[in-house]
């Protein structure tokens, strides 16, 4: 595991990871080599005290942990119900769409309603991967976008490669009070509608790559007041550990790469994404 950054100056909190894949209880993809090798590390000694724990210890007081199919989902909510630190998002990925049945989304609307899950998600658009056809990812991510707005919860998005048709999509439908970036992967002009629009932006440990500069040029234009962080662990951690497990205690190197970006103070940013984290998912 890398050793942890030095403790931020002032508190944040872990907009999206994957508990259930750090701790063991799920197996990574056979096609995510990154994946995989965090649970070799991580999974005999991980568990969601101890993964909190490490990140109380640098100002990462709370986490979110997201579903992306209905097993996951179930484990998420059941962790946030006797983790006061978690809160819990469910949802089908886009990766898994051919699996958003009715009776699948049904049950994902029960779990979306209960009071420690506050976020429908991830869910979205992938055109990276052709694991589900375009057809089953818009019919999946409509259906979605209606169990956010009837249950009020934050809609949770994953974009990738899609960005015209997730924004599109958005706009025909009728976006949820809500609306998450997950792991933004636009450029500065998206940044500018997702700004216009009111989404949120929340940032991952690609922003902190040195190819990525078009990711820190969209940080640039992101409101202070649209702007999350987060590590969507085990996967994207920041520089310099990329190819290492990833988890929430490395935030701090998030933060402070978005702080420099945007010309603020670390302790500025950090009180802006925290009371964000606030307006999104509600009070902890």
């Amino acid at each position: 595991m890398p050793a942890p950054p030095a403790p931020l100056a002032g508190e944040v909190f872990d907009s999206h990871c994957h508990l259930d894949i750090m701790v063991g209880n799920r197996k990574a993809s056979s096609g995510d080599p990154v994946a995989q090798a965090a649970q070799a590390a991580q999974a005999a000694e991980a568990s969601v005290e101890r993964i909190a724990e490490e990140a109380r210890a640098v100002g990462v007081t709370r986490l979110v942990t997201i579903g992306y199919d209905l097993a996951s989902s179930r484990w998420n909510a059941d962790i946030a119900r006797v983790h006061r630190d978690v809160y819990a998002g469910v949802a089908i990925h886009p990766n898994e769409a051919h699996a958003a049945t009715p009776e699948v989304l049904a049950e994902i609307e029960e779990l979306a309603g209960e009071p420690r899950v506050r976020a429908v998600g991830e869910t979205g658009l992938d055109y990276y991967r052709d694991w589900a056809s375009k057809e089953d990812q818009h019919a999946s991510f409509r259906a979605h976008i209606e169990i956010a707005k009837r249950t009020g919860k934050a809609l949770v998005i994953h974009d990738r490669e899609a960005h015209d048709d997730v924004l599109r999509v958005l706009a025909e439908q009728g976006a949820p009070d809500t609306v998450v970036f997950h792991s933004y992967s636009g450029d500065a002009e998206m940044a500018g509608k997702c700004a216009r629009a009111g989404y949120f932006m929340s940032f991952s440990g690609p922003v902190t790559y040195k190819n990525a500069g078009y990711l820190r040029e969209a940080a640039a234009v992101a409101p202070p007041e649209l702007i999350l962080v987060e590590t969507d662990a085990p996967y994207l951690p920041p520089t310099p550990h990329r190819g290492k497990p990833n988890a929430p205690y490395l935030i701090p190197l998030i933060v402070r790469c978005l702080a420099e970006v945007k010309g603020m103070a670390e302790e500025e940013l950090a009180a802006a994404v925290s009371t964000n984290g606030e307006r999104v998912f509600g009070a902890w």
